[in-house]
């Protein structure tokens, strides 16, 4: 419960700065651009598994890269590849760590054009450790809504913030899923 509490006052840290400098950047004597442009992003993530996940599993690390397409106003193609750790409670047999790859493909739209986003993406992800946990497949079915915000730093460098839930098939016959809270932090620059 207290990793939870962490993550939420983590979470709400972040979005408070996300709107004090989006204030700060929008009080400029330049209008906002609402140019689209491609984009490519890369950062860290973490959070923490729910539902039966978190019963054997206290927290997840991991990084991803992004790729974003402009397809209509506010609207873009997303396709996102990461590496992700979930570390084992003590205790639990096989004593082993999960390292996923998950591939997603998906949508963006901006509700605040370059501020406000709401994404959907769905994919697989692949296990890297299929003997040593003596899973029954090596990848599984993924999809992840999110909600998150667009930093402006500068000309063509913004700072992507978003807080995603992840639903992941079970590497087991009959098994449980493996579903998450995560939070991704990103330096994006558009091309």
């Amino acid at each position: 419960m207290k990793t939870t509490r962490k993550i939420g006052v983590m979470t709400a840290l972040l979005v408070s700065l996300a709107f004090a400098s989006q204030a700060q950047t929008s009080t400029q004597s330049t209008p906002p651009s609402n140019k689209q442009e491609f984009r490519l992003s890369v950062g860290p993530e973490a959070g923490i598994p729910i539902g039966q996940f978190h019963d054997s599993y206290n927290w997840f690390l991991g990084g991803s890269v992004q790729g974003e397409l402009p397809i209509a106003k506010n609207f873009y193609v997303i396709a996102n590849a990461g590496y992700n750790n979930f570390f084992v409670k003590d205790g639990v047999l096989p004593n082993q760590d999960i390292r996923t790859i998950p591939v997603k493909a998906g949508l963006k739209y901006f509700f605040i054009p370059n501020f406000l986003y709401v994404s959907a993406e769905a994919g697989a992800s692949f296990l890297l450790d299929k003997s040593d946990l003596l899973a029954d497949k090596s990848t599984n079915f993924v999809y992840a809504p999110s909600v998150g915000v667009l930093l402006k730093l500068a000309p063509k460098n913004y700072l992507d913030i978003g807080v995603r839930f992840q639903g992941n098939g079970s590497f087991y016959d009959n098994g449980t899923y493996g579903n998450f809270l995560g939070l991704r932090v990103a330096y994006t620059f558009g091309m």
